[in-house]
């Protein structure tokens, strides 16, 4: 079965972004590696990880590019935003100034982003909750107030962490549905496999990352 999540039909393009140390690159390694490393070095320019997954009955690429925190790396930074189906914007729920920089990273993506690309809020280190300087119910405000979808995770633990890319990834899927994500505009953020699509048979038995998950 797991040869067959190869055969994928659509790839999701997903940038992550954030503050330095949040835990942008811990996030991208435990949803497609499954592993926390604990001193992380910090992401120069960015860092590219893929995982092949199920959604909505259908079997999707995650394509997922993990951007540096720092000012200096920003320039290089939003040349990823263009053409992202997905932006995942993280903050560290016990660290209260990444929370109050999210309207900048916001701000930022939407001008840079297309009109379509679903938003993904997560709070990160859950783990640490007894040390958290921001409530969910906050956050949560924050979320409902811009229109995104907002969940606390664990990088460490790896609580909600699926949850949350393969949430992303359903509204995605739920636009091209509805037709709210043009498939034919050049920035979508998301690419059709077309011998996968037109029922024709492929023979690579390659597997994306080698694991597969159903949402």
């Amino acid at each position: 079965a797991r040869g067959g999540m190869s055969q994928f039909e659509y790839i999701f393009k997903y940038i992550i972004i954030g503050d330095m140390g949040v835990g942008k690159s811990c996030l991208l390694h435990q949803f497609t590696e499954k592993r926390f490393q604990e001193d992380q070095p910090h992401t120069i320019g960015v860092e590219f990880g893929t995982r092949v997954c199920e959604v909505n009955g259908k079997v999707i690429k995650l394509q997922i590019w993990d951007t540096a925190g720092q000012e200096r790396f920003r320039a290089v930074t939003r040349s990823y935003y263009r053409g992202a189906a997905g932006a995942i914007m993280v903050y560290d729920i016990t660290r209260r100034s990444s929370f109050n920089h999210l309207a900048t990273w916001l701000t930022d993506a939407r001008n840079h982003t297309n009109p379509s690309t679903v938003m993904m809020l997560i709070g990160n280190k859950l783990d640490l909750a007894r040390q958290r300087e921001v409530s969910f119910e906050e956050a949560e405000a924050f979320s409902k107030e811009n229109g995104i979808i907002y969940l606390e995770v664990s990088a460490k633990t790896g609580q909600n962490v699926e949850e949350a890319f393969l949430r992303t990834a359903r509204k995605i899927y739920d636009n091209i549905q509805s037709g709210a994500l043009d498939l034919n505009a050049a920035e979508s953020g998301v690419v059709t496999n077309k011998s996968r699509t037109t029922k024709v048979k492929s023979t690579d038995g390659q597997q994306g990352s080698g694991c597969s998950s159903s949402c």
